[in-house]
């Protein structure tokens, strides 16, 4: 596998600290408000690096903190009058419910500043020891910059080409604009060796890597650093200072940065008033479709968000889970819900969707690219996780054909066009042979593989297409089959006919299976 590292500015192969091991800190948010695009694409991209190197066969693991001291957060304290902990316990719950929304699976550690407050102490004070802090009366303890000789090795930023942007209030007593606070003195928060107050943002993320992921090693402390693009400078830069300084080792082996989320081609910004907050998004489209959006650009390109473009996403996804449809009676033998009848309620013979022809092995041997013949195996650990014993293992060709896209950097481009190209082949191939359940398992298998690589396909397929009816529609829609039903039952077909077609005015199909009738939104 090989990934961008923001340090190099180049491609390298992925090479662990540890053989089999990768070891990911992912800056997570400051929570003092609902979690926005920003965050959203910063966390799918990240998780899709998880799961492409879970399916490469590392074992992952995966931290990421919560900031939970910030002048932001007290600022929302002054605001709402609402404790530190009632506002960030509020918007961290509500943060990871749209991540939940999004298959971002959860970290394996989620730290939290405050968490953490012994750990930053002891960086603080290894920075002072060593010379390169310093405390400003009544203000802070301070970074000095002009004792790193490697400040700005990271973000490639020349010398006062650009004031550090400080998140805790600065001080002009600074030996250098760019020197940044550790430590801000403030007697209602945290006791410390340097007097009460409360951390400052650049140091918490440096801390908890130390105290918590450190491999040990005595070049670099992880693997890979992750975060958006807006944490190059001055953060991530920051950062690497302060464990370079401290303890003469590299925080991270490589740097990764998602590019920036636009709306109307700006970059969001709350002050600019064009920040879309995820719950908003979650509104218009069901939260696999958001992430399906958010993949279809490369983690590392600007992303202009549109709601056209994300309704267009969805139609895309929808192909997906309409292919899954067709497939679903080998994952759920006993319900037999692929058998439809589509006719009106007085015909009384119904067409059959079995067909003389059979695809043989052409069908059965189906890879992305319409091909018609494929290994027997698949690779040793291409065996996704949670799969359905009775299916069989992923088709190798198609596997590989995923796995060389996304292995590539995560370009997802390349990975989106070959599933693509598998679902059309499937349904191809499923026309020509629809009782076919070899031809379904093979395509169930590269299904689930696709679901556990890309964190797509985990809905339910009826349930997915009911998207956007509210739970009093859904009585009224329930209640309208249920009469439908019963007009059947007496052999009212004029009724029943009827019942359906003031379903259709209200956009819902119906279908009639084996194991009875399901509903679902009609596709526009």
């Amino acid at each position: 596998m090989v990934i961008y590292d923001s340090l190099s500015k180049k491609k390298l192969p992925f090479k662990p600290i540890s053989e089999g091991l990768a070891r990911i800190y992912a800056c997570g948010p400051t929570v003092y408000d609902d979690a926005h695009l920003g965050h959203a694409k910063s966390a799918v991209s990240f998780d899709l690096l998880r799961r492409v190197l879970q399916a490469e066969g590392y074992e992952v693991k995966f931290a990421r903190n919560f900031t939970d001291i910030d002048d932001k957060i007290l600022k929302k304290m002054a605001e709402t009058g609402k404790s530190l902990g009632e506002i960030t316990e509020l918007y961290t719950r509500r943060y990871l419910q749209d991540m939940s929304a999004l298959n971002v699976e959860d970290a394996s550690l989620s730290p939290k500043a405050t968490e953490n407050i012994a750990a930053i102490c002891e960086l603080i004070s290894s920075l002072l020891k060593k010379g390169f802090a310093y405390e400003i009366v009544g203000d802070g303890i301070y970074f000095d910059t002009r004792k790193d000789g490697d400040y700005l090795s990271l973000s490639g930023k020349k010398e006062g080409a650009s004031k550090n942007i400080a998140r805790v209030a600065s001080n002009d007593a600074k030996h250098d604009e760019k020197d940044f606070v550790l430590w801000k003195f403030d007697e209602n928060w945290f006791d410390s060796p340097f007097g009460k107050g409360r951390p400052g943002w650049h140091s918490e993320c440096v801390a908890m890597i130390l105290a918590h992921l450190d491999s040990g090693d005595p070049q670099f402390c992880i693997d890979i650093h992750a975060g958006g693009a807006d944490l190059l400078f001055p953060h991530h830069e920051n950062e690497a200072a302060q464990c370079r300084c401290a303890h003469h080792r590299a925080l991270s082996k490589y740097w990764l940065h998602n590019g920036f989320v636009q709306v109307n081609n700006e970059k969001m910004s709350k002050s600019l008033g064009n920040s879309f907050f995820v719950k908003d998004a979650l509104k218009i489209a069901p939260g696999e479709a958001l992430r399906f959006y958010l993949l279809s650009s490369h983690y590392r390109a600007n992303f202009n968000y549109s709601i056209a473009d994300l309704l267009a996403s969805k139609k895309r996804l929808d192909k997906i889970y309409r292919l899954k449809k067709r497939v679903r009676d080998v994952l759920a033998p006993a319900t037999g819900q692929n058998s439809v009848t589509c006719v009106s309620e007085h015909t009384a013979q119904i067409s059959s969707a079995s067909s003389a022809q059979t695809c043989g092995d052409a069908g059965r041997n189906l890879t992305s690219s319409g091909s018609q013949s494929l290994s027997s195996s698949a690779a040793p650990n291409s065996k996704p996780k949670n799969s359905a014993s009775e299916l069989p293992a992923v088709e190798a060709k198609f596997r590989s054909e995923m796995m060389e896209f996304l292995s590539d950097d995560l370009n997802t481009s390349g990975a989106l066009a070959v599933l693509d190209s598998f679902v059309a082949s499937a349904n191809e191939a499923l026309d020509r042979a629809p009782k076919d359940k070899a031809l379904k398992a093979q395509i169930a298998a590269n299904l689930e593989f696709a679901k556990q690589t890309l964190g797509i396909l985990y809905e339910d397929e009826t349930e997915y297409f009911r998207f956007g009816v509210s739970e009093q529609q859904r009585v009224q829609i329930e209640e309208l089959i249920k009469q439908r039903a019963q007009a059947k039952a007496e052999k009212d077909f004029a009724s029943a006919d009827a019942i359906r077609a003031r379903l259709t005015d209200m956009k819902i199909e119906v279908m009639d299976t084996p194991g009875g009738t399901v509903w679902e939104v009609a596709a526009e």
